[in-house]
């Protein structure tokens, strides 16, 4: 705990602004995980009652399910099974079905681009506080005597390289959780698809037998 204490301490001011990007990235992933993971399991749970019934060709039952259901696939067959009744055509309730997929899809993405920027922001201010720990070390170095030079030198660096140190240390995380909520991100939007082309199937099968 003390060598942490002092490693921080010998960083510089730019410690601070990196330690506040870092805990912003580390609450964004959390809550983005979390939801993420809420998504998912309703979904889940979802499709699992909801899939039967529309093999069946239960509409009406399907639109009361989902008209209840608050997670993402309801909200998107709502849309399409709204059309079901009144329309014939495939394209119609596909189309229903995208729109209401359009405005999923920022929502799951929300906030998750920002710990790319905050990756970025970490790693520009270690180099920052680099920079100027070393603009103070030479000039510290500028007035010393010949025989302390070497040794300021040495320790200047030293201190000065701890804020790139901690800058990455806090980049690289928050770049690992950035690509795990983006695959998943995906993951979930590709369910989506699957399930609305498993609906369509299923409305036009029955269509085409009532028809």
């Amino acid at each position: 705990m003390h060598a942490i204490v002092r490693f921080f301490q010998m960083g510089g001011f730019f410690m601070f602004p990196i330690l506040m990007v870092l805990a912003a990235g580390i609450a964004i992933s959390v809550e983005r995980w979390l939801h993420l993971s809420r998504v998912k399991k309703d979904n889940s749970q979802t499709w699992d009652q909801l899939q039967p019934v529309l093999a069946a060709g239960d509409f009406d039952r399907a639109r009361d399910m989902v008209n209840e259901d608050g997670s993402t696939i309801a909200q998107m067959l709502s849309m399409g099974l709204a059309r079901q009744g009144a329309v014939r055509r495939r394209e119609d309730i596909e189309i229903a079905m995208e729109e209401s997929l359009m405005e999923i899809i920022p929502q799951l993405e929300k906030r998750t681009p920002y710990l790319a920027l905050l990756s970025n922001i970490a790693t520009l201010f270690g180099l920052l506080g680099t920079i100027m720990g070393l603009i103070a070390a030479f000039t510290a170095v500028a007035t010393a005597s010949p025989a302390e030079k070497a040794a300021l030198l040495a320790a200047s660096i030293s201190e000065a390289m701890n804020c790139t140190a901690f800058g990455l240390m806090s980049a690289i995380p928050l770049l690992l959780i950035h690509a795990r909520l983006t695959s998943t991100t995906g993951q979930i939007v590709g369910s989506l698809e699957m399930v609305s082309v498993k609906a369509l199937n299923s409305i036009s099968t029955f269509a085409k037998r009532a028809y």
